[in-house]
């Protein structure tokens, strides 16, 4: 069922599940697309294709605010904001290893392997590489495990991912990219609980913003 957290004429703002894919893709599984769809068609009485527009994306195994465009200029204005960095998201992560004391932020260069679709850090100047900048603050220590509140400044593939576990950092569940600690399966314990944006026709910014699921605790 689809979680509605923000909804306008040009904006609809959802909170993911992790193991829901943003858009379609071969596996044929319903995705959070389609959920929204279905969403609009029955609320308004929408005949034929339903316009949804996808503006950024959460990977499958993460959870949390997704930002979707009801119109066309909707999500062209909106894609702009995200392809100039002037959108501010937050994600909260819990993670192993030597957790900083305070606010660090870090600075790295990624490099993507499309055919595996996986993402690592290599040394600045490397062909293909894209800067990252990524700050990270703890929260909370459960147990052996560090809840982090996480600001990526630069919007790359699996950036926070990669970026966490580069520092020593793995997300709890996310074995793709060093985490030995067991999670729920599907998922993993990273969720976006932020997205602030500016409305894509009026003078006004918005802040949607949602809690991290409940088996986290």
């Amino acid at each position: 069922m689809l979680t509605v957290l923000y909804e306008d004429n040009h904006c609809l703002a959802v909170n993911k599940p992790a193991r829901v894919l943003t858009m379609g893709d071969s596996t044929g599984d319903e995705s959070l697309v389609d959920q929204a769809r279905e969403y609009i068609r029955q609320k308004y009485h929408k005949p034929g294709q339903v316009y949804v527009g996808v503006v950024h994306r959460l990977d499958r195994p993460v959870s949390g605010v997704v930002l979707l465009a009801r119109t066309s200029k909707g999500a062209a204005r909106l894609s702009e904001q995200f392809r100039d960095g002037t959108v501010t998201k937050v994600y909260q992560a819990l993670v192993t290893g030597p957790c900083p004391t305070q606010q660090v932020t870090w600075r790295d260069w990624l490099l993507k392997d499309e055919a595996r679709n996986t993402v690592r850090c290599v040394a600045e100047g490397t062909p293909g590489a894209r800067e990252s900048i990524l700050s990270c603050r703890p929260l909370d220590r459960p147990g052996q495990r560090t809840l982090v509140e996480v600001t990526p400044l630069t919007g790359r593939s699996h950036q926070i991912r990669v970026q966490l576990s580069h520092h020593r950092l793995p997300i709890v569940g996310d074995a793709k990219y060093g985490s030995t600690e067991p999670f729920r399966e599907g998922c993993i314990a990273l969720h976006a609980s932020a997205l602030t944006f500016r409305h894509p026709t009026r003078d006004e910014t918005i802040t949607v913003a949602a809690p991290v699921p409940g088996f986290w605790r």
